[in-house]
C-alpha cells in the first residue's frame, strides 16, 4: 500500500486505539508463527478484499475476467451481503479494496458499498477501468467518500493501449481522469487520491517517461508503474518487458524465471483476505478462479471462517512450503516499482 503525504493523512485519521492494537497482535502472531515454523494467529483482518462483480467491460488478455475463462460463476455482490461482511469487520478493519476481478463501477451499488463503509470509518480503495466516469458518475464518485481510486493506464496511444486494454478507449479513460480531478477541485475534496496504475510491458514501457508528464499536467496525485504478471512467463516475451526493474522475470537458458525467493511465509495470510461477489472466502487476489476456498460468509460468519480448520491449514502448508501451492508459485508481493 502506498502513501503520499495527503494520503497517508487521511488514512491514519481513520485509525483508533482498537485498530492500532488488534494490527499488532496480528504482527506479532505472525513473527511468532515464522520462528515456530506453525501458525499462530491472533486478531482480526486489517486489510480486505471485497469483490463487487466478476463482470468486464475489456477483454484484457491475461486477466481471466477479460477472457471470460472463470469457472466460477460471473455475478454481482448484493447490498445485503455486502453490509453483513462490513458491520462484522468494520471495528478492526483499516482498508478496504473493493476490488478482485472485474470492473467495480459495473455494480448499480458499487457507490453504495463506499458510502457504506465510509459511515464505519473505514479507509475504502477501487481499481478501475476508467470507462465510466460521466460527468454525473465523476461527481458522485467525489461524493461518496471513496478515499482511493486506481486507475488503469496501460499506454499514450490508442495503439499502445488497447494491445493490452483490448476494447478500450483511451480517450474515455483521459476525460474520465480529467472529470475526476475537475469534481475534487470544484467541491473542495481532497479525495479520492487518483491514482494512474501502469503496467509495464514490452509493448508500452518506452512511454513512462511521456505518462508521467501526462499524469503532471491532469493533476493525478500518483502514478503507479506496476510489473505484469504473465501465466505462460515460461515461454513467451512477447509481453515481458526488456528493463529488467519493471519485470517480475529473468530469462536463462531454459527459459524465463521469477525473480523474487519464493519464501516460506505470507503476511497476507495474517493480515486479511478476499471475499469473492457471492461470499467465498478465499486467500488472496492470486486465487482469482476461487480454488482455494475456506468458507462462505453468505451462510456463515467471516469470524467463523477466519478461524476454520481449512484456513489453519492452509496457513500450515505455507509455512511448510510455498512452491507446492500452485497460486504461490507465480506470486510476486512485493515487487511494485513507484515512480
Amino acid at each position: 500500500m502506498n502513501l503520499n503525504f495527503a494520503d497517508g493523512i487521511n488514512f491514519f485519521s481513520k485509525l483508533n486505539n482498537r485498530k492500532i492494537a488488534n494490527a499488532i497482535k496480528l504482527y506479532l502472531s505472525y513473527k511468532f508463527s515464522l520462528l515456530l515454523k506453525s501458525p499462530i494467529h491472533w486478531g482480526n483482518p486489517v486489510v480486505m478484499e471485497i469483490e463487487p462483480t466478476t463482470s468486464c467491460n475489456l477483454r484484457c488478455p491475461q486477466c481471466p475476467s477479460g477472457l471470460r475463462e472463470f469457472s466460477r460463476s460471473t455475478g454481482m455482490l448484493d447490498l445485503p451481503l455486502y453490509r453483513k461482511i462490513i458491520d462484522e469487520l468494520h471495528g478492526d478493519l483499516m482498508y478496504l479494496i473493493l476490488y478482485f476481478q472485474g470492473e467495480p463501477f459495473l455494480n448499480k451499488n458499487f457507490l453504495e458499498f463506499v458510502k457504506y463503509a465510509a459511515s464505519k470509518n473505514v479507509y475504502t480503495a477501487t481499481s478501475s477501468n476508467g470507462h465510466y466516469f460521466t460527468d454525473e458518475m465523476a461527481k458522485a464518485t467525489v461524493e461518496s467518500g471513496l478515499d482511493r481510486l486506481i486507475i488503469s493506464m496501460d499506454g499514450l496511444t490508442q495503439e499502445t493501449y488497447e494491445k493490452y486494454r483490448v476494447g478500450g478507449n483511451l480517450e474515455k479513460v483521459l476525460a474520465g481522469t480529467e472529470r475526476i480531478v475537475y469534481w475534487k477541485k470544484k467541491l473542495g475534496k481532497t479525495t479520492p487520491n487518483i491514482i494512474w496504475q501502469f503496467i509495464a510491458f514490452k509493448h508500452n514501457e518506452h512511454q513512462i517517461p511521456a505518462l508521467k508528464k501526462k499524469a503532471k499536467e491532469l493533476g493525478v496525485d500518483e502514478l503507479g508503474i506496476k510489473t505484469a504478471q504473465i501465466y505462460d512467463y515460461k515461454h513467451t516475451d512477447d509481453l515481458i518487458p526488456e528493463a529488467d526493474k519493471f519485470s517480475r522475470y529473468k530469462k536463462t537458458e531454459e527459459g524465463y524465471v521469477i525473480k523474487n525467493e519464493l519464501l516460506n511465509q505470507c503476511w497476507r495470510m495474517w493480515r486479511g483476505s478476499v471475499i469473492t461477489w457471492d461470499g467465498l472466502v478465499v486467500p488472496c487476489c492470486f486465487d482469482k478462479d476461487a480454488t482455494h476456498r475456506f468458507g462462505d460468509v453468505s451462510v456463515d460468519s467471516f469470524e467463523r471462517v477466519w478461524k476454520s480448520k481449512a484456513y489453519y491449514n492452509f496457513r500450515s502448508a505455507i509455512l511448510r512450503g510455498r512452491k507446492e501451492i500452485d497460486i504461490c508459485t507465480n506470486c510476486t508481493e512485493g515487487t511494485k516499482v513507484w515512480a
